[in-house]
């Protein structure tokens, strides 16, 4: 807790103590400023559920999704410290919880949404390029040497087959079915549609989403605090530790892959239209 939090409390100025994780990004495993991860956030989260006088537990999620594992493992991560502590989780729904952003804020005991956030997704997509005829055009012809007759499988260079499809499908329906579980154990008898509605890869806003039974309440952290633990309620925000992990990358290379990575975040959070 910061001196400025320990001073009021000294004072009688503070009510109860929320602490406040903020969970913002792209999902993927490298770490890369805008990214978010278990790396990233597990720190955060064992410093939140450690502060024993706090009678909850805040969580802010805005991610369009990304990687299916790291999606996962926050959200156990999550579980498992809230069963630990004896902590009661709150998310509050920034501009969106889509995707791996949705698996991850129904870890939450409550899912409170912006009226205008985006939530939903519940869905699997793998996203390529195919260049075979651009390579015929300029000529080039390129060679390919494997051991094991499926290890160039969507190689974009390579005429697409459709058993790598078939695989692919396959292997995406698997972890599909890995979210559904995750979601209908998380949120019961609140999802209030059938599967063919929800679970179809379509998003909503968070307005039809409490419809829908996907979120429990709208409004933004603030309001829905100070409503419930009173206007003295004192959010203490989780912030990452600085250390050498948050020097500045140097190098034409690492310049050209963060710019490469700031373009692909960008790319997931068009999908959502922000």
């Amino acid at each position: 807790m910061g001196l400025r939090h320990w001073m009021k409390r000294k004072m009688g100025q503070s009510g109860p103590v929320i602490p406040v994780v903020r969970l913002h990004g792209v999902i993927a495993a490298d770490q890369r400023p805008g990214r978010l991860n278990i790396e990233m956030a597990a720190p955060l989260l064992k410093r939140a559920f450690a502060m024993k006088q706090a009678p909850a537990v805040a969580i802010i999620v805005n991610s369009p999704g990304g990687s299916a594992v790291q999606s996962r493992l926050i959200s156990k991560r999550i579980r498992d410290l809230a069963a630990e502590n004896d902590k009661r989780v709150l998310v509050f729904v920034e501009d969106a919880a889509a995707s791996g952003g949705y698996f991850i804020a129904t870890a939450g005991d409550e899912i409170i949404a912006d009226p205008s956030s985006i939530v939903g997704s519940i869905g699997v997509i793998y996203a390529g390029f195919g260049f075979v005829e651009t390579l015929k055009k300029v000529g080039i012809d390129r060679r390919v040497h494997t051991a094991g007759r499926n290890k160039s499988t969507l190689d974009p260079f390579l005429p697409e087959k459709a058993e790598d499809v078939e695989r692919i499908k396959s292997m995406e329906t698997d972890i599909h079915q890995v979210f559904i579980d995750w979601v209908k154990a998380r949120r019961g008898d609140r999802l209030k549609a059938s599967d063919d509605s929800l679970f179809t890869g379509e998003f909503w806003s968070g307005i039809k989403g409490l419809e829908l039974g996907l979120v429990d309440g709208l409004g933004d952290i603030h309001e829905v605090l100070r409503s419930r633990f009173g206007d003295k309620v004192d959010l203490v925000q989780i912030s990452p530790k600085r250390g050498l992990f948050a020097m500045p990358r140097l190098g034409f290379a690492a310049l050209a892959g963060d710019v490469a990575a700031q373009l692909e975040d960008r790319s997931v959070w068009a999908r959502l239209g922000l």
